[in-house]
């Protein structure tokens, strides 16, 4: 079973990433792709990396449904 406090860290950082420039934003997602990856959940991970590639190119609809996701499918890990 996966760490709590790495789960709690994902879920607060997620909760974070909707405040800041777009550079504070994607550090911390890259951060969150990284804690994922330490839990060993890639597919997550790379949701992830999907969402910073959304929030680089401008678009925030699916940066918005892209965190959604992570934080409903992060949640689950507890």
């Amino acid at each position: 079973m996966p760490e709590p406090s790495r789960i709690d860290f994902v879920l607060a950082t997620l909760a974070a990433a909707e405040i800041g420039s777009i550079a504070s934003i994607a550090e911390k997602l890259r951060r969150v792709e990284q804690a994922l990856s330490d839990l060993n959940q890639p597919a997550l991970a790379l949701r992830a990396r999907e969402a910073i590639a959304a929030l680089e190119r401008g678009d925030a609809v699916e940066f918005k449904r892209i965190r959604a996701f992570l934080q409903a499918k992060t949640g689950h890990l507890r």
